[in-house]
Order: C-alpha cells, then sequence, then structure tokens
C-alpha cells in the first residue's frame, strides 16, 4: 500500500506534584473471579478465537503477494528523493498516505536513462482459472507484474501476471495468470455489513506475507476521502500499512466484504483508519473488467451540488437533503427528460437521496439504456420524471456549495465580448469578479475572482448596475442566491449579508 511513514516519534514526560493533607487513602476492593466464571469467559475466548482461525484458513490460500515494475523517463519539475527523480510527483496516494513507503518499497534506480520502481501489495484469487482482484494503483503503469502466492495456497509459486483492464476511478484492476484449480474467495453482501461488526484484513504489510489483522468497522458509506473518483468506503480499525493495498478485508466466515485500499495517516503505519471499497461495488467493476475489459457507467448529464440551509431556503424547500441540479448539458439524458435547473433531485429509482454522492454512485451503477424515475422538488411541489440513462464518456465536474457567512467584499465588473472570450465562456451576459477580498462573505460563499455571476435569485443581470439594483430589492439578511459560471460549469452560490446585530 502507498502510505507516507515518516519517521514520527512521540514522546510524553508528565512532571506530578502531589500534596497529601489529612487524606484518608481510599480502600480498594478486591474481588475474585469464581472458577465458574473464568471458565465460561474462557470458553466463549476460545470460541471467538476459533473463529478468528477459521477465517484466516479459509481466506489465506486465495490471497497473493502481487510485484509490479515500472520503467519511466525522469522528466523536468518532478519531484525527487534518495538522489533521484520520483515519477510519482503529487500522486494523490503519495499525499494521502505519505513518502516513507514510496522510500522503502519503490525507490527509482537507475537504469539506461530510465528510472525503474518497484511497488508490491495484495491480490486475491476470484476464480479458478487465475483472475486476481487488486488495487490499481498497485500496477499503475507497470511493464512487468508478478504475482507470488504463500505456502498456506499449498506451495509457494511465482506466476507472471497481464492486465486483464483497470478502472482508476475506483482504484481497482483486473490480473490474469496461466493457472487453473486455484481457490476463489467468496464474496459476501457488503450492503448487509453492520458497524461494529468483526473483521480480518489480510495482505502483505511491508512485504511480510500473509498477515492477518483483526478489528471492526468503524463506519460505512465514507466518501470525499479524496482518494478515487467513487468514493464509497467502508472504514475499519483493522490494521492496514503499506503493502495491504489490494488484499481482502473479510468478515469472520471468511467472505469478502471489501478490497483494502487506503489509510488516513501521520506517521505512515496504521493509526486505527483504514478504507476498503465495498465488495458490491468491487464486483460489478470486477465483472465488467473481465466481460469487457473497460467499464461502462451511467450518465445523466447534470451538474450537481449539495444543499445547504441558505440554498434550500431560497428555493422553498424544508431541509437539506436533495441534490440540486445547477446546469443541465444540453443533448444529454436529463435535458431530453425535462430535467432543469433549479431542480432538487430527493429521489433515484425509488431510493431516497441526501447529498452528492449517493446520486453519482447510483447513476453511474445503471448501465445506459435503463429508465429510471426521477423525483424532483420544482416550483413547491414533487414530480416524478422518468429519465433513460445514457453512457458516460467522460466526467462531468460536481460543483459543490461554499460556507456562507457574515458580510460582502468583492469587485466586479461588466462582462464583454472580448472577457468571456478569456475566460473561455459562451455567455456574454453578467458580471465578472475581478477580486475578493479574504474573509469577506463572498470569499466564505465561494465566489473567487474570474466567476462570472449570471442571475441572483433567478432574475439575469447584465451589468454591474442590474446586479446592485437587485440585490437592493433583496432581504440580504436572509440571503439570496446567485447563478455562478466558472469556465464551462454552472453552480449556484448563497450570499448572505446579516445585519448589523450591535
Amino acid at each position: 500500500m502507498m502510505t507516507r511513514h515518516r519517521s514520527l516519534v512521540t514522546g510524553l514526560t508528565a512532571v506530578l506534584g502531589i500534596a497529601v493533607l489529612f487524606v484518608t487513602p481510599p480502600v480498594i476492593a478486591h474481588t475474585s473471579v469464581s472458577p465458574g466464571d473464568l471458565d465460561r469467559a474462557l470458553t466463549l475466548a476460545d470460541d471467538l478465537s476459533v473463529a478468528f482461525e477459521h477465517a484466516a484458513d479459509v481466506v489465506s490460500p486465495s490471497v497473493v503477494n502481487v510485484r509490479a515494475t515500472m520503467r519511466v523517463q525522469p522528466a523536468n519539475g518532478v519531484q525527487q528523493f534518495r538522489g533521484f527523480e520520483s515519477p510519482f510527483g503529487n500522486s494523490p496516494f503519495r499525499e494521502f498516505f505519505g513518502d516513507d513507503f514510496f522510500d522503502r518499497f519503490q525507490a527509482p534506480l537507475p537504469r539506461s536513462g530510465e528510472l525503474l520502481r518497484q511497488g508490491q501489495g495484495t491480490g486475491f484469487v476470484v476464480s479458478e482459472d487465475g483472475y486476481i482482484l487488486t488495487n490499481n494503483h498497485v500496477v499503475e503503469n507497470a511493464t512487468e507484474i508478478t504475482v507470488q502466492f504463500s505456502e498456506r495456497a499449498g506451495s509457494r509459486t511465482e506466476y507472471t501476471a497481464e492486465v486483464v483492464g483497470t478502472d482508476p476511478a475506483t482504484d481497482l484492476a483486473l490480473l490474469k495468470i496461466d493457472a487453473t484449480g486455484l481457490t476463489p474467495v467468496e464474496f459476501a453482501d457488503s450492503d448487509a455489513v453492520r458497524i461494529g461488526q468483526w473483521v480480518i484484513a489480510v495482505g502483505n504489510p511491508f512485504g511480510l506475507e500473509s498477515t492477518i489483522t483483526a478489528g471492526i468497522v468503524s463506519a460505512m458509506g465514507r466518501t470525499r476521502v479524496g482518494i478515487t473518483d467513487y468514493e464509497n468506503f467502508i472504514q475499519t480499525d483493522a490494521a492496514i500499512n503499506p503493502g495491504n493495498s489490494g488484499g481482502p478485508l473479510v468478515d469472520l466466515r471468511g467472505r469478502v466484504i471489501g478490497v483494502n485500499t487506503a489509510i488516513a495517516t501521520r506517521s505512515g503505519g496504521n493509526m486505527g483508519i483504514g478504507f476498503a471499497i465495498p465488495s458490491n461495488l468491487a464486483r460489478s467493476i470486477m465483472d465488467s473488467l473481465r466481460d469487457n475489459g473497460i467499464v461502462t457507467r451511467g450518465w445523466l448529464g447534470v451538474m450537481i451540488q449539495d444543499l445547504d440551509e441558505g440554498l434550500a431556503q431560497s428555493f422553498d424547500f424544508e431541509g437539506t437533503e436533495g441534490v440540486l441540479i445547477s446546469q443541465v448539458q444540453k443533448g444529454s439524458p436529463a435535458d431530453d427528460a425535462g430535467l432543469r435547473v433549479g431542480d432538487i433531485i430527493t429521489k433515484f429509482n425509488g431510493e431516497p437521496l441526501a447529498r452528492v454522492d449517493q446520486l453519482r454512485l447510483r447513476v453511474a451503477a445503471t448501465d445506459p439504456g435503463d429508465k429510471v424515475d426521477i423525483v424532483v422538488f420544482r416550483d413547491g411541489r414533487e414530480r416524478t420524471i422518468k429519465v433513460e440513462i445514457g453512457e458516460l464518456e467522460q466526467e462531468a465536474p460536481v460543483a459543490t456549495s461554499g460556507s456562507f457567512v457574515d458580510t460582502l467584499g468583492m469587485q466586479l465588473r461588466d462582462l464583454d465580448s472580448a472577457i468571456a472570450s478569456q475566460l473561455g465562456i459562451e455567455t456574454e451576459s453578467g458580471v465578472v469578479v475581478t477580486d475578493v477580498e479574504p474573509f469577506s462573505p463572498a470569499a466564505r460563499a465561494g465566489l473567487r475572482s474570474r466567476d462570472v455571476i449570471t442571475h441572483v435569485q433567478g432574475e439575469p443581470v447584465d451589468s454591474v448596475r442590474d446586479f446592485r439594483r437587485e440585490l437592493q430589492s433583496r432581504d440580504l439578511d436572509r440571503g439570496v442566491r446567485l447563478t455562478v459560471v466558472s469556465g464551462e460549469a454552472q453552480r449556484f452560490v448563497f450570499l448572505r449579508v446579516p445585519k448589523d446585530r450591535g
């Protein structure tokens, strides 16, 4: 696993001064455990131990060590370490996990003008005829991949593996080796996993093969971790370290509930926060890679953002659970079905939605050509719209709402054709934000220099004068909704300027 593993030594020194004045020491009662109670407790502990042993015995023959070799040409401006240039640069995995794994396991070496990068991780067998699932970042850009079975698989055997397909959007990869009669894992339903459930992580941390660690499921549905495009992680405190990437997270029956992918750490080692891709998502990606070599995803054709109280209030919508459409792409499935800017999606195919991540995952998981019912809030009431999902060709950006606070501070100028061309936008109506004062309400609302404000509370503005007139006619103490264009992206911003509370 690619983790930040800086040497971190924490020392704690405390000097305690204790004064005792006429204090009678407390009486500590000593209790003994009866032989019967002790025997029952030890029996329960032994039974739990047997469950862990069974899970380890079931899954270990299916787990493999994955070693990948990459050759890269040095380039100007890339990050350097150990005296050589690093091909990683500012990889999100380096930024999230840290440097030590790269230094320890993936240090580049000079080779005929190239840099040699060697990495290792974990994978597991998913079919008797040699298909193996692992993380994309374990094998990305590899020129040679070696898969090694441990002695627990029956014999210590190595194979050369080929990449069947990869999906960087979920950080999964499917490999194939020339072998038969292998022991595949059994998948469990990750939707049935519960917080607090015992789990086991299996892998090769720091190259130590067939390592088993235990813990519980700490949380479900973790998103916005910043590792992949589609995130719905299982969080666990089972120890996961560099080299565990791509290994299975299993239940006490030895069934796979997730693919270990990431850890949150300052030291580079385990700090009790690990993330695994749910097995249901992993299986779907795996099947698509095996059948087609690529992953096909559904496409709706909207730009979306989360709601906050201010934005919801501006649309007369109660609560903040829903997904706001800030832009509809022309000719998209959403456009053809009649979805509009300002619609708040509350349900997708019967399932309620609370935030952007849920809608993105559900749309992506829908087969192109399927027709789904989308419930939207529009003009004070809900309505159901049937949409035929298209096929995603490239990711659409997702706008995220900023934070909205106390005061206003920005400079504006009229938009003209020359500025519009320079900014790369199609519209020539609106006002351009030329400067935003730090810590002002405009800044905290998410407004930035080069943003173009086209509407105030749904009313178009063609000049700074129009903008000021619209603001003067609004109650800024309650807040106002702005429509903002940045490049090809459009989003909503809710700007509030409370009255002086003196």
